[in-house]
């Protein structure tokens, strides 16, 4: 999933549940279930070599910010209640298994206590090279989080 699906999530989750020993497995959970889903993100074709580390990089960075103004948009922008950190550590949270697979991807280097943990993930990863196919359930998602928001 883009990074803006799994930070929205985990924003979410958060401003729905405030103690974070129930939130973080379940925005950890969601991770793990949003990337069950097939779906196109900016690594799709880092592993085959059809996509350059240096565009997923740099598409990487444009998308971790935009994560995190669609954030302030969702749950901050208009609000009158103070700023709400919690709901961004739940975005960053939301992250954290993709932030694991960060050296792997790009620097082929694993350490030898992250490879059960990127394996984990990868049974729960399915992307799809079809841009339309891999968004349009982003798309639903997003709608969907900001309507219950």
């Amino acid at each position: 999933m883009l990074s803006i699906s799994h930070v929205a999530t985990g924003a979410f989750i958060a401003s729905k549940v405030s103690n974070p020993l129930i939130a973080i497995p379940l925005i950890l959970a969601s991770h793990f279930l949003e990337d069950w889903i097939p779906h196109w993100d900016v690594g799709t074709g880092l592993t085959n070599g059809t996509r350059k580390k240096e565009s997923a990089f740099g598409m990487e960075i444009v998308e971790l910010v935009l994560s995190f103004v669609i954030v302030y948009f969702f749950f901050q922008f208009h609000q009158t209640t103070t700023f709400p950190l919690w709901t961004y550590v739940g975005g960053f949270v939301g992250l954290i298994p993709d932030f694991l697979e960060f050296p792997r991807n790009f620097f082929h280097w694993e350490p030898f206590w992250l490879e059960p943990i990127n394996k984990f993930h990868g049974i729960f990863h399915h992307s799809t090279p079809n841009m339309v196919v891999g968004l349009t359930p982003q798309f639903i998602l997003l709608l969907v989080i900001f309507l219950l928001k």
